[in-house]
């Protein structure tokens, strides 16, 4: 059995969360609406009709919260800050209540000797933005740029650790073509400026924290999975390299300087048509660290009746392998393929594993949470992590997704990942299995 020791004194262990999912208080003291209260409460596509509105109460339950963070031994803590709850029209006048709740969030944490990791977009992008096209108006990158100005001045006289977007490929592409997530805007006429904006915004916002606090670390997460192709033939081949330019490489080679990957994706070519003056020149950043957000691998096959593509995934079920609640395969050696691949940028200087984790059904018996499954994909996936670091990747941190179960998008309330049992009518926690082996594995 391996242990922390093996990682070096320098590694960072941490917990993930995201503000929309765990804070509720949707619409008290100032805080405006998000595209996600509204894609929640209006869609009917979340499973459930389930919300946000409440989630895990987090905003009124911090305090005890970072205590059971400290409590797991867990020394690093990755939430982000809700946009809306701080410019409730996304620009112009400040609600000073919401930045007090960071400013309170922060200083508490750091008390109890937690470093707060801050996101600054985890997806709740502010309704009224919304209104104005959103991450499809190219206006968004001077709203950002204001927003992080503000997030900078507010919080980085005692935040140090900065992720700019989380896991862009997801926002754009279930949020701006698929339509299953906020703010449910389908097709590319939505999807491709919404990728070139946010890929500014990704660059932008790193150079006006910087700018503002230049010894502060800066990095931002992508979301990557393993990818194979389901059969040796040319046509799977070719599939599973276009699949791969979409969803592994979008969004880092612009921000390497390598540029968007149109030789590999060509429906990318249209993106071009989105360019001004420089933006070849604003599109990279020398990030201190860049954070991966790993869960499954995925197997690709060619398909005629996938527009563009011709390329499809097969669902895991149908593959007759383990799974997640997410329907997603158990696979942990796709953390580490997964690790080695973006180690082999030489542009890129360090790696967080910035979520990992998993969602089963968990078994209540005698008041405790029994959840076996979830114990296991930790400890065989950090295995991995401590197997691409000894062949010398230059991975330096793990943080598990998450805390708390709570709201997880489109799936509502339904996939539980986290490592403290939630009941979301009492806001009672309890410490599962799981995050007792992780508390003690972090001792």
């Amino acid at each position: 059995m391996f242990n922390k020791n093996e990682f070096g004194e320098n590694f960072k262990w941490g917990i993930s969360t995201a503000a929309y999912q765990i804070e509720g208080a949707h619409n008290v003291d100032g805080k405006g609406a998000s595209i996600w209260d509204t894609f929640s409460n209006q869609s009917k596509k979340i499973v459930g009709n389930h919300n946000g509105n409440q989630a895990c109460d987090f905003y009124n339950r911090y305090v005890d919260d970072l205590q059971l963070i400290k409590s797991l031994n867990i020394p690093n803590f990755r939430f982000s800050i809700s946009w809306s709850r701080i410019l409730p029209n996304g620009t112009g006048v400040v609600n000073q209540k919401g930045v007090d709740f960071y400013n309170r969030l922060i200083d508490s944490a750091l008390e109890l000797g937690i470093d707060p990791w801050v996101t600054l977009y985890h997806w709740d992008l502010p309704q009224e933005l919304e209104n104005k096209g959103g991450w499809t108006n190219r206006e968004v990158v001077n709203w950002f740029s204001d927003y992080v100005e503000l997030c900078a001045k507010k919080f980085g006289d005692r935040v140090n650790h900065w992720m700019i977007l989380n896991e862009p490929m997801v926002f754009t592409g279930a949020g701006y073509f698929l339509g299953v997530h906020a703010p449910g805007r389908k097709g590319l006429r939505n999807f491709i400026p919404a990728v070139h904006h946010a890929t500014l915004c990704q660059s932008q916002g790193a150079r006006i924290l910087k700018s503002i606090h230049p010894n502060s670390q800066i990095g931002t997460t992508f979301s990557c999975s393993h990818l194979e192709p389901n059969t040796n033939s040319e046509k799977d081949r070719i599939a599973t390299i276009k699949v791969d330019a979409l969803i592994n490489r979008l969004f880092i080679e612009p921000s390497l300087g390598l540029g968007y990957p149109t030789n590999d994706l060509k429906l990318l070519d249209r993106i071009y048509s989105y360019f001004q003056p420089n933006d070849e020149k604003l599109l990279p950043y020398d990030f201190d660290f860049i954070g991966l957000q790993n869960y499954t691998r995925e197997i690709v096959t060619h398909s005629y009746f996938v527009p563009l593509l011709n390329a499809k995934l097969i669902k895991a079920d149908k593959r007759k392998v383990p799974v997640t609640l997410m329907n997603w395969e158990v696979y942990p050696e796709s953390i580490y393929q997964t690790l080695k691949k973006y180690d082999a940028y030489p542009q890129i200087k360090k790696i967080i594993i910035t979520e990992n984790g998993a969602a089963f059904h968990d078994t209540h018996f005698d008041g405790k949470i029994i959840d076996e499954p979830r114990t296991n994909y930790l400890k065989t996936h950090i295995r991995e992590v401590l197997r691409a670091k000894q062949e010398g990747v230059k991975v330096e941190g793990y943080f598990v997704w998450t805390l708390l179960d709570n709201f997880e998008w489109a799936e509502g309330y339904y996939p539980r990942f986290g490592l403290v049992h939630n009941n979301f009518m009492t806001q009672e926690r309890i410490i599962k299995q799981s995050g007792y082996w992780y508390k003690q594995f972090l001792e």
